[in-house]
């Protein structure tokens, strides 16, 4: 194989890792809101929702579930670390989408060893680039910094 397409390879699986991780907030977002269990928006979302008319492969429907399945079950883990690092901010007041980027990510540092913090926070930020704005991406690189360094993971 050469270095081209090695190097093709990976930057598609960067994207699909990416477009999973914002099917797991679309489904964060809908069991915030809706306050139905996680199982039911995942089934619903993969049935009914956005990913329906635009499927994604297996592999990173179940990466996207796992995140959603996974967040979900770690709030009460999640967010003391959020309300330590965001000095001066109750949770309840952050914006939703905020919220949840915050806690996809801390769990990522959780849970998915194999993903460097780098690439946590980077995923994080483009996260909040596409469904928040700007001063929240500030927001979110700060309030994960000090959590990584919290959990001293590099």
């Amino acid at each position: 194989m050469t270095a081209g397409a090695e190097k093709k390879i990976r930057k598609s699986v960067k994207e699909s890792r990416h477009r999973a991780r914002e099917v797991a907030v679309q489904m964060l977002y809908q069991w915030e809101i809706w306050r139905e269990p996680i199982a039911e928006v995942v089934t619903q979302f993969w049935t009914h929702g956005p990913a329906a008319a635009e499927p994604i492969p297996a592999e990173l429907q179940a990466f996207a579930a796992t995140l959603a399945n996974g967040v979900a079950g770690s709030v009460a883990e999640i967010d003391p670390m959020i309300t330590e690092a965001a000095e001066h901010w109750r949770i309840e007041r952050m914006n939703v989408l905020d919220r949840l980027i915050l806690r996809l990510a801390i769990f990522e540092f959780l849970h998915e060893a194999e993903s460097p913090s780098k690439v946590i926070i980077n995923e994080a930020l483009e996260l909040a680039r596409t469904f928040s704005t700007d001063e929240s991406v500030r927001f979110i690189n700060g309030v994960l910094d000090a959590v990584r360094k919290t959990l001293q993971r590099e």
